[in-house]
């Protein structure tokens, strides 16, 4: 399985999210598990690598990664390669993807139509706070003359609203609007792809331009991989992007 955005124009760009299905890891990480980083056979991680972007029509040859920090860098990606130290990269040339990696986090993909650039973001919620997605906006606009209402946008599948309980400390970074306190557990509740979107839409993204995936990676464990719901024992999945 995998997620295919249906807000972007297949003539002209490729974009998914993977699922944890269809790949060859085995347990915890079972099955399409495509992070390094998480303890599992190395074979087992490239040939689901290769699995999901053949699959798609991408060579993993021309794939753009980082390691993650859940920072606020941002790669102007102009070769494939291997980076560390993004959470977001932006690419203007063909035939070059950009992959975030994502196990509750908030992927977002972003396709300026105009000038034919693409971003992929990674938005924990240090990232949305830090406002990663405004901040690639902005330099999207400085490198390329990107504007917002030329862009269209997917948030995937992270965890939910309903699902990302949080201290006070954390609640705190966040408006009313986008938390709920429950009294009985004595916790806030915070919606992640919510405050992404606010920021695609503060920065003139249209919101008829925005899809915002439904599935939340907590709720549909059997089909994502989480983070919190397997207590850190778990593989990740990819969002990609790139121009054809």
């Amino acid at each position: 399985m995998i997620i295919t955005p249906r807000i972007f124009n297949p003539k002209k760009v490729i974009a998914a999210q993977s699922t944890r299905l269809g790949g060859v890891s085995i347990a915890p990480y079972s099955s399409m598990n495509l992070g390094l980083s998480v303890n599992d056979n190395e074979l087992h991680v490239n040939t689901n690598r290769a699995l999901f972007f053949n699959s798609l029509g991408i060579d993993v040859n021309t794939l753009s990664l980082s390691t993650q920090i859940h920072g606020n860098e941002i790669l102007l990606a102009a070769q494939a390669g291997q980076h560390a130290g993004y959470d977001a990269q932006i690419c203007g040339e063909k035939n070059i993807f950009i992959a975030v990696s994502i196990a509750d986090c908030t992927p977002i993909l972003i396709h300026d139509e105009k000038e034919n650039v693409v971003a992929a973001i990674h938005a924990g919620w240090k990232g949305t706070v830090a406002n990663i997605v405004e901040n690639t906006f902005l330099k999207m606009k400085d490198s390329f003359g990107s504007k917002g209402e030329n862009c269209k946008a997917f948030i995937g599948a992270c965890i939910s609203k309903n699902q990302f309980e949080v201290n006070e400390d954390v609640a705190t970074h966040f408006s009313e609007n986008l938390k709920r306190y429950d009294a009985d557990k004595h916790k806030f509740f915070v919606d992640l792809k919510a405050a992404n979107a606010e920021q695609l839409i503060r920065n003139n993204v249209p919101v008829k331009n925005i899809e915002i995936s439904d599935y939340c990676t907590v709720e549909n464990n059997d089909l994502f991989f989480s983070h919190r719901k397997e207590n850190g024992r778990t593989g990740r999945m990819m969002a990609v992007i790139g121009l054809k």
